[in-house]
């Protein structure tokens, strides 16, 4: 998220000087974040014409240019402005980035569930591709996470690599399952900026 804010903070005068730059929200914080920075808020049902780009991060990306998000809980609409758009441009630094997916981030990937259905997806996940697939709970163990959709979360801690396209075709198959957190080459670039000021660009063949 602070790659984000990073890039949208080195937006804002661009955005002032030109009336045709928008931004359309994600989540409410992305709302809160845009409309503090001065720039013009478009809803995404708003809006008649394909986005030219869009601007994310990711909680862990692949040397393939999958990604895993989900971390904050905004799954579904992050996947939804991300698909609208032409051209997603990932931005992260290089604790994000691994040759395979879970050797830096220990999250899971996020399942997005309907609420009736959240034990029955656990043990489906769990049964035919293995690990655990835990419920996430708000702080303090106040209940169950629910999303800006209403849904439940399941962070799913997957014990071996898989082929994430299939298994991500395969989730979607599971009445209960709404969207998972897996990006699957979605991005058409990502840019990795490193410790020592350097920035890695990985392009989608």
């Amino acid at each position: 998220m602070n790659s984000v804010h990073n890039s949208v903070d080195n937006k804002k005068d661009i955005a002032r000087k030109q009336a045709a730059y928008a931004a359309v929200e994600e989540h409410l914080l992305a709302k809160q974040l845009i409309l503090e920075r001065g720039l013009r808020l478009f809803e995404l049902e708003h809006c008649d014409e394909e986005l030219d780009w869009s601007v994310d991060s990711a909680d862990e990306v692949d040397s393939e240019l999958n990604l895993i998000k989900g971390g904050g809980g905004c799954l579904l609409q992050e996947k939804i402005v991300d698909t609208a758009a032409h051209t997603l441009v990932i931005v992260c630094d290089e604790s994000k980035y691994s040759v395979q997916f879970g050797h830096k981030w220990k999250g899971g990937i996020p399942l997005e569930v309907v609420p009736m259905a959240w034990s029955l997806v656990k043990r489906r996940v769990e049964c035919q591709f293995g690990g655990s697939a835990l419920l996430r709970e708000s702080l303090g163990k106040l209940g169950p996470v629910v999303t800006d959709n209403g849904n439940f979360i399941l962070d799913w801690h997957f014990d071996q690599q898989h082929n994430w396209e299939e298994v991500d075709f395969q989730l979607h198959q599971m009445p209960g399952v709404i969207e998972t957190g897996l990006f699957i080459q979605l991005a058409s670039k990502i840019y990795v900026g490193n410790m020592d000021g350097s920035v890695n660009r990985l392009v989608l063949k």
